[in-house]
């Protein structure tokens, strides 16, 4: 009579359904929306599920947007996706101006087992801010170096700056300093499509991403910049964006 053999149970690869949770922190104006829409769009074209939420801030200062997205590898089930971030439990977070990655650690969104940071070094001044003589804006280096403890990685340059010499928005080069960070396993092939899909100020923000993510992977690390490619000087004052109810200082 043959042998008959056991069946082996095999475990599902926990990887497949984990579920990878990005925060971006924007102000009115900086295209966070549009970014949030980008990255949701990229994990689908890369065979992943997504979803997008936004929680609104107060105003320009007072309180940034935070635009949150999950996604997982489409394994045939439905993922339970949360609506906001927690605390201690967020993957990878984008903030569009250097002082939001100050307040994502305060707030507990970056920890230093687990999150990478990508912040614009640019600075957009507080309402505290602008009521000081003079330039009252508050050390950058004081959070550049938080960030470093705090953070798992983190990702740091003006991308404010690549933007503006491409004819862009900041949305466009944050995306590419994701891109090129590699936190995310997607092709920069699909990154690109889905820019090429948005059909607006296509050619300028193809720039502004490659920007970003050459900055992002290091091709163009500027000298005397730390590996993080943070600035340890605070870079001239960012004019107050249009229309988001702060008052001139």
């Amino acid at each position: 009579m043959p042998e008959m053999k056991a069946a082996v149970a095999t475990e599902p690869n926990a990887d497949e359904g984990r579920i990878i949770k990005l925060a971006v922190l924007a102000v009115g104006g900086q295209g966070g929306g549009v970014l949030a829409d980008w990255i949701t769009d990229v994990a689908e074209r890369s065979g992943y599920l997504a979803q997008s939420t936004s929680v609104a801030g107060v105003a320009q200062r007072t309180g940034a947007t935070i635009y949150y997205v999950e996604m997982c590898r489409d394994i045939g089930r439905q993922p339970v996706f949360a609506l906001s971030p927690s605390p201690g439990d967020v993957d990878i977070l984008i903030a569009a101006e250097l002082m939001e990655a100050g307040r994502a650690i305060m707030r507990g969104f970056v920890t230093a087992d687990r999150t990478t940071l990508i912040a614009s070094a640019h600075r957009i001044a507080a309402v505290s801010e602008k009521i000081e003589p003079g330039d009252g804006r508050a050390p950058s280096a004081k959070v550049l170096a938080t960030a470093e403890n705090a953070a798992k990685r983190f990702i740091a340059f003006d991308m404010e700056k690549i933007a503006a010499e491409n004819g862009s928005m900041i949305s466009a080069s944050l995306l590419g300093a994701l891109a090129g960070s590699g936190a995310l396993p997607f092709a920069r092939e699909n990154y690109e499509k889905t820019i090429l899909a948005s059909g607006r100020g296509v050619k300028a923000s193809l720039a502004a991403f490659a920007g970003g993510y050459e900055r992002a992977g290091g091709a163009k690390k500027q000298p005397g910049e730390p590996e993080s490619f943070a600035a340890t000087q605070s870079p001239p004052l960012t004019p107050p964006l249009k229309g988001e109810g702060d008052s001139p200082a």
